[in-house]
């Protein structure tokens, strides 16, 4: 090769390493969730998915998977280590499978209300705990949407603590949500979430709970003729991108990922807030009945197990009154 041609196919590399990331091949992911296109989770994945593709000029082209598409719950965790997808919803207590004190705040009755729930999430406590789920994955948890509080449902009247004695009761299959069961006497029937209708219509469980919207989106109270208030858990979603996606993306599509995600988290809180104010109204009108029942007999039975690792806690009791304290 002659000095000319050296030096003019030099010349040809550098050009092409000051090419902008939009001119090269665009990084093509998948987001996966177990949730039905219409809730508020998967149009503002949807959203953001757009939003990041324009705000990269198209170098980061998010494809959204809605409705148990790519696996339930744990499977969609496992599949972000697998690198089989590349962005997911999950709730908290399934990452906290992985670093336990991630799923603290899913515990029953953990948290007092929602403005606890606000307090946790723009906490030091939540982000010292996230990064701990990152230094173990190498997964990047980007933010926290608040999936409402969760209720029972049932084809009777519960009242008390009592009332739930040997009732089959589907909970998701992941420990931490046996510690209510396990509060209640109740038998926890971990069912994965496509099939917990079916499983209430042929009385392979007698009730579930889950969030109003939930409740509503899944149309359990087409199965189910009793709603109690129990607000037991107040429930997270944490959206995590996978290492092999985070450690291929350049400091400026990292930036607009982080700021988008974020910002379709609290679009999802706010729109999740504003159907739980009015369900209760709406269920109501369907011929339901919804039961305002006292609390405190199902709070006293279940702060005890708020620190037993057998019941499923895995944080320490630091970063537990460090949570409470909030």
């Amino acid at each position: 090769m002659t000095r000319r041609a050296l030096t003019q196919g030099l010349a040809a590399l550098s050009v092409a390493g000051t090419f902008p990331l939009k001119a090269r091949a665009a990084v093509q992911l998948k987001w996966a969730h177990v949730y039905e296109t219409g809730e508020p989770y998967h149009l503002q994945a949807v959203w953001a998915a757009d939003e990041i593709r324009k705000r990269t000029d198209g170098a980061v082209d998010i494809s959204v998977f809605p409705a148990s598409q790519l696996g339930n719950e744990n499977q969609i965790n496992e599949g972000l280590g697998l690198g089989t997808v590349d962005i997911i919803y999950t709730g908290a207590a399934f990452a906290g499978s992985i670093h336990k004190p991630l799923s603290i705040a899913n515990a029953p009755f953990m948290l007092r209300d929602f403005d606890h729930w606000t307090a946790y999430r723009d906490s030091k406590l939540f982000r010292d705990i996230a990064s701990g789920y990152e230094s173990k994955t190498g997964h990047k948890v980007v933010s926290l949407t608040y999936y409402g509080q969760r209720h029972l449902t049932a084809n009777k009247q519960i009242d008390k603590p009592e009332d739930m004695t040997g009732m089959k009761l589907r909970v998701p299959p992941a420990p931490l949500y046996l510690m209510f069961t396990k509060a209640m006497g109740a038998n926890a029937t971990p069912i994965a979430f496509a099939e917990v209708y079916l499983a209430l219509q042929q009385g392979t469980v007698d009730g579930q709970e889950n969030p109003l919207p939930t409740i509503k989106a899944k149309k359990f109270y087409e199965v189910q003729s009793h709603i109690m208030l129990t607000g037991h858990i107040t429930e997270s979603l944490v959206t995590v991108v996978g290492s092999h996606v985070w450690s291929q993306l350049s400091d400026e599509q990292k930036s607009v990922v982080e700021q988008v995600l974020q910002q379709a988290a609290l679009q999802a809180t706010s729109e999740i807030r504003d159907a739980e104010n009015k369900l209760v109204g709406e269920f109501r009108s369907l011929g339901k009945t919804v039961v305002e029942l006292d609390r405190r007999p199902f709070i006293d039975a279940t702060v005890p197990l708020h620190n037993d690792p057998e019941s499923g806690a895995g944080w320490s009791k630091e970063e537990y009154d460090a949570l409470q304290a909030l």
